[in-house]
């Protein structure tokens, strides 16, 4: 069964997974860093929510880390794909994994 053939909601090629774990991100243009909570991770990028906005095609350096102390944490190189606000006012934010970092 191809892509096409699957029903709307299964067309993704990754499955998300929630997370709900705290994130930073370090603006590639600055020295800028930002925190937020990372909502959900997929194999091709994560959703994140922050108190900033973000332009569409901002890269950043990204770290997802565990509130229990697992590790390896996540670090990635991520480009914002879209922007939204939720119902509390904060940005929903969709960023592309470009490159899992060591």
């Amino acid at each position: 069964m191809g892509i096409n053939d699957k029903p709307y909601s299964e067309k993704r090629d990754f499955i998300r997974m929630k997370i709900g774990a705290p994130l930073s991100a370090k603006l590639a243009a600055a020295e800028e860093v930002i925190e937020g909570l990372c909502l959900d991770l997929s194999g091709g990028g994560l959703q994140v929510e922050t108190k900033k906005s973000l332009d569409v095609g901002t890269e950043a350096e990204v770290e997802v880390s565990s509130d229990h102390g697992h590790s390896p944490t996540l670090k990635a190189k991520a480009k914002v794909a879209r922007v939204t606000t939720n119902d509390a006012g904060s940005y929903v934010i969709g960023l592309e994994i470009l490159q899992i970092l060591p």
